[in-house]
């Protein structure tokens, strides 16, 4: 009987992970730091499935990883709530509507221009309000002294000064190495800081990450010896999805010299799929699924998905378990302290370039931003409030 109410109660709780994923898989537009500001919002103040230390730590973490940050958030998120079924349903519901509307335009409306209308413009305002929400939230809690202040403006000024694919690595290393020689004696909210149950074992863990540098070296190799198509197309979204740092924009270009060169897509085709890419809610990376379709229909654009999240996947799985022992350690402690608020810095700057200059156009825009902004902080209503009135008023203002 307990086994089976246990069943019941963890099938349950996949549910549960499934529909909150999809949610924000279906409502979260504006790249991967509105993403991390929209599972702030739904995570950690809603639900409280994490306090706010363990998410900027999580957070951290997948700044250090290569691949799509916020689609490894949402994985994390979903394995410490329900183990590895969990991180997997989450990252379905998270990704799975871009990946179906990608694949669907492939196959069907490729010469429709959606990504200029009004409504896709007000998403993108909302982006705005609920990216400068989060901001003001997490840089109280992870910038409350002049040492924290300092490292988040280094970072915010490296960002936008040092525009290299390596500059956010870069700036979090030293970020870390700063944190690490200031704090690596605060040791006073050491105790403070909660154990975070995994469902993974070490051993488990250990696999995925040989598993991921295996397939980085492997195939390369298998692909000079096999004519596919499929393990070729394997092979460059793999190879993409793991060595991208710095989110789903960095990722393109890697895209485009794989594919357009080759002649599996066109150019047109390419900058066609990436202005959709643009409109659509979800991980930027979904993007390979629209190549995918493009190149081998349906199927195509399904294993391409697989294989540019896979490593993603292999990462966070192989790092989580190993995660408390260095998150406790009073050196490393003060090394994220340090990371955590560099991680301001660089939302700060993604603020700036390229959510406010990319979709904060005229004053009317400022003017509709500072409303939705305010119906979300002042006034408290939910995410989805604002999302339908920001789309409402975005077609209003083509009208204007």
């Amino acid at each position: 009987m307990n086994q089976t109410n246990n069943s019941s109660k963890r099938f349950k709780s996949l549910i549960e992970i499934f529909l909150v994923a999809s949610k924000l898989g279906l409502t979260s537009f504006g790249g991967p730091v509105a993403h991390l500001s929209y599972f702030y919002e739904e995570y950690v103040r809603r639900r409280k499935w994490m306090d706010e230390k363990g998410y900027a730590d999580l957070v951290a973490l997948c700044q250090f990883l290569p691949g799509p940050a916020s689609s490894q958030v949402g994985i994390g998120i979903g394995v410490i709530r329900g183990g590895f079924l969990g991180g997997f349903v989450a990252f379905l519901g998270f990704t799975a509507p871009s990946v179906i509307a990608l694949i669907l335009f492939a196959l069907i409306l490729q010469g429709l221009e959606i990504h200029d209308t009004g409504w896709i413009h007000g998403l993108k305002i909302v982006a705005v309000a609920v990216v400068a929400h989060a901001i003001l939230g997490m840089s109280q809690k992870l910038t409350p002294d002049i040492h924290r202040k300092s490292i988040a403006l280094f970072a915010l000024v490296g960002t936008l000064v040092w525009q290299t694919a390596y500059a956010q690595v870069g700036i979090i290393l030293l970020a870390a190495v700063t944190g690490f020689l200031i704090f690596k004696k605060h040791e006073d909210d050491l105790e403070t800081t909660p154990t975070i149950h995994f469902p993974i074992s070490q051993w488990f863990a250990t696999i995925c990450l040989v598993l991921f540098f295996g397939l980085l070296i492997l195939l390369p190799f298998l692909r000079s010896l096999n004519s596919s198509t499929w393990l070729a197309m394997f092979d460059s979204f793999y190879r993409s999805g793991s060595l991208v740092f710095g989110g789903g924009h960095v990722v393109l270009p890697l895209l485009e010299r794989e594919f357009v060169p080759s002649g599996w897509i066109s150019k047109e085709e390419f900058l066609a799929g990436y202005g959709v890419a643009q409109a659509v809610p979800g991980p930027l990376f979904t993007f390979a699924a629209y190549i995918g379709a493009v190149i081998n229909g349906w199927k195509g654009g399904i294993m391409a998905t697989f294989a540019i999240f896979l490593p993603a996947f292999l990462l966070i799985l192989g790092t989580l378990p190993f995660w408390n022992t260095l998150r406790r350690n009073p050196k490393i402690k003060g090394a994220l302290m340090g990371v955590n608020a560099a991680v301001v810095g660089i939302l700060i700057a993604a603020f700036y370039n390229p959510i406010w200059t990319s979709y904060i156009l005229a004053q009317i825009d400022f003017a509709y931003s500072a409303i939705l902004f305010s119906m979300l902080v002042f006034w408290k209503l939910p995410p989805w409030v604002i999302v339908i009135t920001g789309a409402v008023g975005g077609s209003l203002m083509t009208l204007v």
